[in-house]
């Protein structure tokens, strides 16, 4: 999910910004401190969107920094657990996929790709037994996130398509082709009913 967070923080000031007015050091400073960082707290932050107070700058003795207590917005992608998700396929391996969701890449087990007998096939793609339905590289995806780990710093993102409404989008695409075409064979077998009780 997106989120755009309110945040304060004394922002350390490096010397290699100092000829610059202290706003723009500032948002420099900001940009090259959360860009790309990955928190618990925060998820990952896509950029800043804007300062909106700075305060007095300090320098602490022993250190050639400026610290400013600033004000300023950030701009995140933070996962959530059941959370719907599109996604891309980036990779296919023996023991599943993995899936670019946003700015971060999920993984999803190879039995939580279908509600089928799934194994990897000689071309590179996960193949259900009995559905023959096949999921490979670059197809798009509606996925439901299962598991949130930050052990390790990049957080491990666990995912799911082995529920209805989930799945590659074209089989999606497909389902809803067959609902439509049954509506309209009952609709159709319902006004012959009728017409025929009229008789």
């Amino acid at each position: 999910m997106f989120y755009i967070l309110d945040v304060e923080d004394h922002v350390r000031v490096e010397p290699k910004h100092f000829g610059l007015p202290t706003q723009e050091a500032i948002e420099k400073q900001l940009k090259e401190n959360f860009i790309g960082s990955v928190t618990k707290e925060f998820g990952y932050v896509i950029t800043v969107l804007e300062i909106n107070e700075i305060e007095e700058g300090v320098i602490i003795p022993g250190d050639g920094a400026a610290y400013y207590n600033t004000k300023f917005k950030i701009l995140v992608w933070k996962p959530e657990l059941h959370e719907l998700v599109y996604g891309t396929i980036s990779e296919i391996t023996n023991f599943g996929a993995f899936i670019q969701i946003g700015p971060a890449r999920g993984m999803i087990h190879i039995s939580q790709t279908m509600e089928d007998y799934v194994s990897l096939s000689k071309t590179g793609t996960l193949s259900g037994k009995s559905s023959k339905r096949s999921i490979g590289k670059g197809d798009d995806c509606l996925v439901r996130i299962v598991a949130i780990s930050y052990k390790a710093g990049v957080p491990k993102i666990g995912l799911t398509m082995r529920q209805t409404g989930l799945g590659e989008l074209k089989w999606m695409e497909e389902e809803k082709k067959k609902k439509d075409a049954a509506t309209k064979k009952a609709a159709k077998g319902e006004k012959k009913s009728k017409g025929e009780k009229k008789k």
